[in-house]
Order: structure tokens, then C-alpha cells, then sequence
């Protein structure tokens, strides 16, 4: 008799191996999130390292966004038609020989093609997530998707300090062969750990629908991204925007006309799944700028006033509570969604940023008061980010969760995007002279921080907008096509 069918379990459930799976995919997570930010302390000193300019050489940072943008969604539906371990292990691959080919160079054009490769691993949570919900029992499902949201702010807070002492210390070059090898273990570990999920969508992969997504998100960001610097009233920035709303309405109309769309717009039409992606964008915007303006309010000259004039290596200390919170307060997360629902765990995550945003205004001088608010708006950010992925997975198909999840990290990149537009357009308008150096004033800093709490109360609003839990859209939705000998198991997985 088949084991499966005996047992109701995979065979080698309860090995070291299946108890590793969680870990190793929330290694893969925070490996993703530091890979994002190692370039950070790297980009003051670039131009003198590599001889190219400083607006050229912040195309390292810009392409692997966009990059990120584009193979979210496109890789999780690829995971979620020809496997997810599979396109896992390839987003992996694709991050390791990217900073490979960092650690080599010091060109700067080959730089900044890996650093478009090493964009790849923005799809690491989404296809992770997507793992989860097919191979966890339910009574695990919920913390373990949650460790996995944060590990998103695990990572960033981590990678700071890392890249900071490495520069500091050591060649630069020396900082990616650590994250290559960090990517080398990381391959092997997904191999030998996580299982490829029986849950599969065959068909025909949409490559219209791929290129058209690509070319309307890399207009859309790349306007976002570069408007600060080309002008945002400039033939460029509006031909971007220009181009990126045609292309994008095309894209719509291809999309809802194909047989097996690269997304299903009539599922993110529901209002379950739409909320959850604005949601999603709003979070993003909120999220990220309390890491941008933190890094540079406490490493400001003292002769501003409220500068502390911290190194690079100090600022990414002062960042790292904010990560040990995040991992700590991922089960608290899961807890109150399966007591609550996840709305309105999202609602309340994002009224915590917005507490964070009040006590950053209210004081931005003392460092253990921007210790303490930095950590208020990352603990907001674990409720929040630990439950969107939650509401995603209960009102999608199981065939469809890698590609859905995909969208929903690609609107957080999205709101991220925005968020770091707006502030820099905040605070270029609120500068004085420190010690004859144009500096950005406490009051735009106090702007960012109201422009991104008004935002944060804006995503708890559309939370509680979405159906309760107990509307779930697609209970009786058709059992997807599994492969493999577990579809018994996964069956009865299939509800949650």
C-alpha cells in the first residue's frame, strides 16, 4: 500500500529534514532581504572605486528594483506551473551568480548587470510562502507564513551592519563573496530540504503578458525611481508615466482575453484579493520610510542641531532591534490572525506604524527615542506584512497562491518605490546649511514621518474594508491538478 495513502503523510514526514524545512526557507527569505541592502554602505564609495559617476552608480540599486518588479510575479507563476522548489532553487541560483559576478568585477556596467540577476531573489518569499501552504498542516501553516512575511525586515535590518563592517575592514569585493557563498548555501539547503509541492497549474506560460509587465512596471518604476533626479516634470519622467499607463491598459486587455493569463485579473477584481493588494501597496509605503530616513537622521552632522554624525556601522546597530523584534513577534502575528483574522491583524499592524510615525515626530534628538520608534513602526510592520500573505492564501486557488503572492510582494515593491520617491522630494524642499553643508531640517524629516503615518492609517482603513474570514471567496473552488504521490495529504490541506 501506498505510504502516503496509509499514512496521510509524505514519506520521511518527522525526518531532520521535513523539521528543517521552515528554517531553511526563512534563511531564504533573509538572505533575499540582505542581498537588497548590502550594496547600501558600498554606494558613497563607488564612484572613486569603480571611476564612474554617482548617478550611474546608483543603477545598482535601481536595477535590481526593477528587475525584482518584473520576476516576482513572473517567477511565481512559474513556480506555480512547473514547480515551486524548482523556480525557488532557480531565483536562488540566479541571486549567487549575480554577486559572483560582483565579488569579480569592478566594472561598472557588469556590476550592474549582476545586481539586475541578484533581483531575481525578490521572489524567494512569495514562491516560500507558497511552499508553506502546501506542504504545512494547518496548525503550523499560520506562525510559519508569518516568520516568513518578516523575514523581509529581518534581513534588511541585518544586512546593514554586515555590509558596514565588511566595507570597513575588509576589501569590498570580500562583501560579496560572503553573500555568494551565503547563496551557495542556501541552493544546497533548499535542495536537500524542502520538497517540490505536488500542487501544480499546467499550461501554456503567457509570454505576451510577461513581456508586457515587464515593459509597464520597468516604465512606471524607473519614472518613480529617477524622477527626483531627471525632474518629475522632464520630456523623460512624463514620457515614462506616459508610457507605463498605455502599456500597462494594453497589458490589462491582453490579460483579461487570454486562456491562461500571467494574472488573473478577474480574481484580483474580487475584493478580497484587490483590497489585499492595495493594502499591500499602502504597507510598503509606510514600511520603508522609517528605514531611509533613520539611516540618514542619525548619521546627519551634529551641527544641524539633531544630527547624531553616526557611522554607517553605528546606523545599522541602531536598526537591528527593529529585526530582533520582527522575529520575535512573527508567532505573536500568527496568533492574533487565527483569534482574530488576518484583516484585522493588517489594520492593527498598520495603526502601529502610525503610533511609531507619532513618536518619531515627537521626538527625533535622543537616539534611544529613535530606537524606540524605529522598533514601534517594525512591530507594526510584522503584524502587517505577516498577515497579507494569510489573507492571500484564503481567498486564492492552491494553484495559484506562488503567482498571487507574487503580485502582492510586487505592490509592496511598488509602495516601497513610491514611498522612497516621496521622501526624497520631501526633503530636498526642507533643507538648511549645517557647518556649510545643505543638509535636510528636522521639520522635512517631521514631514516624512506624518506623510508616511497618514499613509499607515490609510492602509489600516482598507483593511477593515476587506470581507470578513468567514466570506471565503473560492471555499468551493475547483481542486487543483497535483502531481506526485501526496495529493491525498494535500487534499485535505486544501481549504485553509
Amino acid at each position: 500500500m501506498d505510504q502516503t495513502a496509509a499514512t496521510g503523510k509524505p514519506p520521511g514526514a518527522g525526518t531532520v529534514r521535513d523539521r528543517l524545512t521552515v528554517p531553511v526557507l526563512a534563511y531564504g527569505g533573509i538572505l533575499m532581504a540582505v542581498m537588497q541592502t548590502v550594496v547600501v554602505p558600498l554606494l558613497p564609495d563607488l564612484p572613486r572605486l569603480t571611476g564612474a559617476p554617482a548617478g550611474t552608480v546608483s543603477w545598482m540599486v535601481t536595477a535590481t528594483l526593477l528587475s525584482g518588479a518584473v520576476l516576482t510575479p513572473v517567477l511565481g507563476r512559474a513556480g506555480d506551473m512547473y514547480g515551486k522548489r524548482r523556480v525557488l532553487m532557480a531565483a536562488l541560483a540566479l541571486m549567487t551568480l549575480g554577486s559572483v559576478l560582483c565579488a569579480l568585477t569592478s566594472d561598472i556596467a557588469l556590476l550592474i548587470a549582476a545586481r539586475t540577476l541578484s533581483g531575481a531573489a525578490a521572489a524567494v518569499v512569495p514562491l516560500s510562502i507558497s511552499v508553506l501552504r502546501d506542504e504545512l498542516p494547518p496548525e503550523r501553516r499560520g506562525s510559519a507564513v508569518a516568520l516568513m512575511s518578516s523575514t523581509v525586515g529581518i534581513g534588511a535590518a541585518l544586512g546593514l551592519p554586515l555590509a558596514a563592517v565588511i566595507v570597513q575592514y575588509a576589501d569590498w569585493h570580500t562583501m560579496f563573496w560572503v553573500t555568494s557563498a551565503l547563496g551557495a548555501a542556501g541552493v544546497t539547503l533548499v535542495w536537500w530540504a524542502v520538497r517540490e509541492s505536488p500542487v501544480r497549474e499546467p499550461g501554456r506560460f503567457d509570454v505576451p503578458g510577461t513581456l508586457g509587465l515587464a515593459a509597464g512596471l520597468v516604465c512606471l518604476l524607473l519614472g518613480v525611481s529617477q524622477g527626483g533626479q531627471w525632474g518629475w516634470g522632464s520630456p523623460r519622467v512624463t514620457g515614462l508615466f506616459a508610457g507605463a499607463a498605455v502599456v500597462l491598459a494594453l497589458w490589462s486587455w491582453q490579460q483579461l482575453r487570454a486562456e491562461q493569463p500571467l494574472v488573473d485579473l478577474r480574481l484580483v477584481a474580487r475584493p478580497r484579493v484587490g483590497l489585499s493588494h492595495g493594502a499591500a501597496l499602502l504597507a510598503g509605503f509606510a514600511f520603508y520610510a522609517n528605514t531611509l530616513v533613520t539611516a540618514q537622521l542619525v548619521q546627519a552632522p551634529e551641527a544641524t542641531g539633531y544630527g547624531l554624525g553616526l557611522s554607517i556601522v553605528a546606523t545599522g546597530l541602531c536598526l537591528l532591534p527593529s529585526g530582533v523584534v520582527m522575529l520575535l513577534l512573527s508567532p505573536v502575528s500568527a496568533r492574533i490572525s487565527a483569534a482574530r483574522g488576518p484583516r484585522v491583524t493588517l489594520a492593527l499592524g498598520a495603526a502601529v506604524i502610525a503610533a511609531g510615525y507619532a513618536v518619531r515626530i515627537a521626538d527625533s534628538r535622543d537616539l534611544w527615542m529613535i530606537i524606540a520608534g524605529a522598533t514601534v513602526v517594525a512591530t507594526g510592520t510584522t503584524l502587517a506584512y505577516s498577515a497579507l500573505p494569510t489573507l492571500i492564501l484564503r481567498a486564492v486557488p492552491a494553484g495559484q497562491t506562488a503567482s498571487a503572492n507574487g503580485v502582492n510582494v510586487l505592490m509592496r515593491t511598488i509602495g516601497q518605490a513610491g514611498s522612497s520617491a516621496a521622501v526624497a522630494a520631501v526633503l530636498v524642499h526642507h533643507t538648511g546649511l549645517a557647518g556649510g553643508v545643505l543638509v535636510p531640517t528636522l521639520h522635512g524629516y517631521q514631514l516624512a514621518f506624518a506623510m508616511a503615518g497618514a499613509v499607515a492609517l490609510l492602509a489600516a482603513a482598507t483593511a477593515l474594508c476587506i470581507p470578513g474570514d468567514a466570506a471565503q471567496d473560492l471555499a468551493d473552488g475547483p481542486e487543483p491538478v497535483r502531481h506526485g504521490t501526496r495529493g491525498a495529504r494535500d487534499g485535505a490541506m486544501e481549504g485553509a
